[in-house]
């Protein structure tokens, strides 16, 4: 019997060898693993991993010329990092080559800490960093420690890391890794938010971590993950700590076939979370929402890591999942997504939209469709940018301009232009050739094949002002100038035709130029459309086409420079200096005259479909402008009320009857408005999911208060007892028509535009006896000569269409005229 127990304890004691090597074995192993400390004389011991002196790892490196550099030879460190104590600086194009023993996905990670090394301030060095095929950074500078990290495909035998100074400054490297990672770490398992379901591709892609977050959880540093990655604490990036709370379980995690290994994420990220702080109220009602910097234009791979530490069974715990207005995930129950074990590790892909704001939010909350207690966790996440069309992920220096963000919205913008417009114009221009299937890139004459000559500051050429004539076809040396040779530095955005740059042309006039990429989706027939429709429709508060280029097989837009970026960025989100009310009210205003300019002012209307804060553009004086017209719509013929096509837009500003109906007409285009006009007075995203669920949409929670007569106390505080009674009751009662559930309840375009230009009045007129007004601003009755205003309005259609080909538009019909008759009147 003893014998037997023996033998027993020996089977166990085999056993957990056993199973000990094959976990051991299980670790991986990177086929590659290139550690190398750039600029030292001496292998640098960092936790338990080696990085060799970059004298021994110089057979990886080709340079036409470079410095080594060494911090305590110039000034003391504050930073402890022995990584870096010392960098390589490179004066011209460089790079280090790595054979490749496994192809697959690889992690490139680059450490920078600029410092001073005899005439090198590296704080000022700017540059780019490129693989064979992707630019991971473009016109790059830093100015304190740095570590960045991309997981890059690696599809041949060998590696580029390659360092290109931009234009007559210098290149620098402290550290570089190249290191293998799991190819199963990304798969193509990933969701698409918008449009929604699979999303396809990921296995091919370039990322750029941006963030790698543990929720609830402590720091994670390399030494403590199995891929060397470092996972940040989360409480800096809530919005509202005092609606979260941290759990800790960390013995629960279970690592279980078809979910997450510990190459995912270490159990300290799993045996961790954020939760919902309930109080144990049943009828808590909130979002715990995060807030990342991240840099607008791209697409966002972004996985969420869930692990059920909190409850005590299966299906007990459902909730919601937010990316910014979007729900990610509905009703999210971890139960059906670890093969019912408790406490198993999972995570969940998603891809984003292309980003307009320079903020990501993720937000959980309770679900309503199951009666549980409100209660929501997430236990780690990260955020990965996505290299977009021109394989770049650019835009990483770490200086941001308002610049940036303007040409990144005119660039996206005006990219999709007027696809229903096309049919009128192939209708009226039955002479124009059909380019829609050419793949082919030749050039187009849109003014008779009349090239204009547009002066250079270098040359003895014609001088001409792009303000004198909107509609010039720029030679390519003009365009090449405009824009430095098309320098890389001069980048402001990326959209789906090409690259937009900051140009200034001969004259001192700023613009933005797109250039189209060739292997773009957007080709010839958009190039042609795009010129024929902006040439045509003119206004002031339209975002205007300056010339085009088509020289040398090349397709160039060249548009008016936005110097104040959105109206959207003024408002919330951006830090940007708010807007006074009067300002606001003349934004309104140009925004009104330019949407009913698309209204009224061509044979049949143009629906323009995409209205929001985000598209209306202000010029250096604050002048709005509307923009983005890719999904702008031609009108319905005169003998019908509507076009029928499918829905399109954006949430929170769709008509409801236009969603429910798939019916679409001007007062489309009016209720989007009106919830810019909301927006504008309350300074506020229009969908928020992290409020209260009365206040998520701004519609809804704005028109209660306007119904109860008390639009007052929800205004935008830096306005708070500065509008007069009168402007504010005007403005949300035209707000309010705009919001109409039907269409034919709302006023036309015009009839909004008349109530704003009198709101403007009623805010600058004079209540009797106040001294710090002039008093000729006061207003009176209606005039009996203009009391008929659909009258006026059909004298002010009549001069839009009179003469549609014209630069001029029909806001020279000033409306001040108009207002200068009234006295103490409501108006409409």
């Amino acid at each position: 019997m003893m014998g037997d127990c023996r033998g027993f304890h020996f089977l166990i004691w085999v056993a957990s060898v056993l199973c000990f090597v094959c976990f051991c074995s299980c670790q991986f192993d990177p086929a590659d693993n290139y550690l190398i400390d750039c600029g030292s004389r001496t292998n640098t011991t960092v936790g338990n991993r080696v990085f060799v002196a970059d004298n021994s790892a110089s057979k990886f490196l080709s340079t036409p010329q470079n410095v080594v550099a060494n911090i305590s030879e110039s000034v003391t460190s504050s930073n402890d990092s022995q990584l870096y104590q010392t960098a390589r600086i490179f004066t011209g194009s460089s790079k280090y080559t790595f054979s490749i023993s496994g192809r697959g996905r690889h992690w490139i990670r680059l450490y920078f800490y600029p410092f001073v090394y005899q005439s090198y301030n590296m704080s000022r060095a700017k540059f780019s960093v490129s693989t064979n095929d992707h630019v991971l950074l473009s016109n790059f500078s830093v100015s304190s420690n740095v570590f960045k990290e991309f997981s890059v495909n690696v599809t041949s035998d060998s590696l580029d890391v390659i360092f290109s100074p931009s234009n007559n400054s210098f290149a620098f490297i402290n550290a570089l890794e190249v290191v293998s990672v799991p190819d199963q770490l990304i798969t193509d398992d990933a969701s698409s938010i918008s449009p929604p379901g699979k999303y396809q591709g990921l296995v091919f892609q370039t990322f750029e971590t941006v963030h790698r977050v543990n929720m609830g959880g402590p720091l994670v540093t390399p030494e403590n993950d199995t891929l060397w990655r470092t996972w940040v604490p989360d409480q800096s990036f809530l919005v509202n700590r005092n609606l979260a709370k941290s759990v800790s379980n960390i013995p629960a995690v279970k690592y279980v076939q078809g979910g997450a290994t510990k190459e995912s994420a270490p159990n300290t990220v799993y045996g961790t979370a954020t939760r919902m702080n309930s109080d144990d109220d049943p009828n808590a009602n909130f979002n715990v929402t995060w807030e990342f910097d991240v840099d607008s234009g791209f697409q966002y791979l972004v996985r969420f890591h869930f692990c059920d530490i909190v409850s005590d069974g299966l299906n007990q715990l459902y909730f919601n999942v937010y990316i910014d207005s979007w729900i990610a995930v509905r009703d999210l129950d971890l139960s059906t997504y670890s093969t019912n074990t408790l406490a198993a590790a999972y995570y969940i892909d998603m891809v984003t939209v292309q980003t307009a704001s320079s903020k990501l939010r993720i937000s959980i909350g309770r679900s309503t469709l199951h009666d549980t207690y409100p209660d929501a966790i997430l236990n780690g996440l990260e955020i990965m940018k996505m290299k977009n069309l021109q394989g770049s992920l650019g835009n990483s220096s770490s200086k941001k301009h308002v610049g940036v963000i303007v040409g990144v919205t005119i660039g996206v913008s005006v990219a999709a232009l007027l696809a229903g417009i096309l049919f009128m114009l192939c209708r009226k221009r039955r002479q124009l050739p059909q380019l829609g299937h050419s793949k082919a890139w030749i050039p187009v004459s849109i003014n008779g094949g009349n090239s204009h000559t547009m002066g250079s500051k270098y040359s003895h050429g014609t001088t001409t002002s792009a303000n004198s004539n909107s509609g010039y076809r720029f030679p390519f040396v003009a365009v090449q100038e405009a824009t430095n040779n098309f320098d890389e530095s001069w980048v402001i955005g990326i959209g789906g035709f090409g690259k937009v740059y900051k140009g200034e042309l001969n004259d001192g006039t700023k613009v933005a130029v797109k250039r189209g990429n060739p292997r773009s989706q957007q080709g010839l027939a958009e190039f042609q459309t795009e010129i024929e429709m902006l040439s045509q429709f003119r206004h002031r508060h339209l975002v205007s086409l300056i010339g085009y280029c088509d020289e040398k097989n090349e397709m160039i837009l060249i548009y008016e420079y936005m110097e104040n970026g959105t109206l959207k960025g003024h408002l919330y989100g951006s830090g940007l200096p708010s807007l006074s009310w009067k300002q606001r009210l003349e934004i309104c205003i140009g925004s009104a005259r330019g949407l009913h300019y698309l209204h009224t002012g061509y044979a049949k209307a143009v629906i323009h479909r995409d209205v929001k804060s985000a598209n209306i553009l202000l010029d250096e004086n604050f002048m709005a402008k509307v923009a983005d017209f890719g999904l702008s719509k031609t009108g319905p013929e005169i003998d019908q009320t509507h076009v029928s096509t499918a829905v399109k837009g954006s949430f929170g500003y769709l008509d409801p009857e236009y969603f429910r109906r798939q019916q679409l007409t001007e007062k489309s285009d009016v209720y989007s408005f009106g919830v810019v006009l909301f927006e504008v007075l309350c300074a506020r995203p229009v969908i928020d999911p992290t409020l209260p669920r009365e206040m998520v949409n701004l519609a809804e929670w704005a028109m209660k208060w306007q119904n109860k007569g008390q639009l007052d106390q929800i205004i935008d505080p830096t306005l708070a007892g500065k509008i007069r009674p009168d402007s504010l009751r005007k403005f949300g009662e035209t707000a309010e028509k705009c919001l109409a559930d039907f269409g034919v309840d709302r006023p036309s375009m015009g009839d909004v535009l008349w109530n704003l230009e009198y709101a403007l009045q009623l805010q600058e007129a004079v209540v009797h006896g106040d001294p710090d007004e002039n008093s000729t601003n006061l207003i009176g009755e209606l005039s009996p000569q203009i009391h008929n205003f659909s009258q006026v309005d059909t004298s002010v259609n009549a001069a839009a269409q009179s003469d549609v080909s014209a630069v001029d538009d029909i806001s020279g019909v000033s409306m001040s005229r108009v207002f200068s008759q009234l006295v103490k009147s409501e108006g409409r």
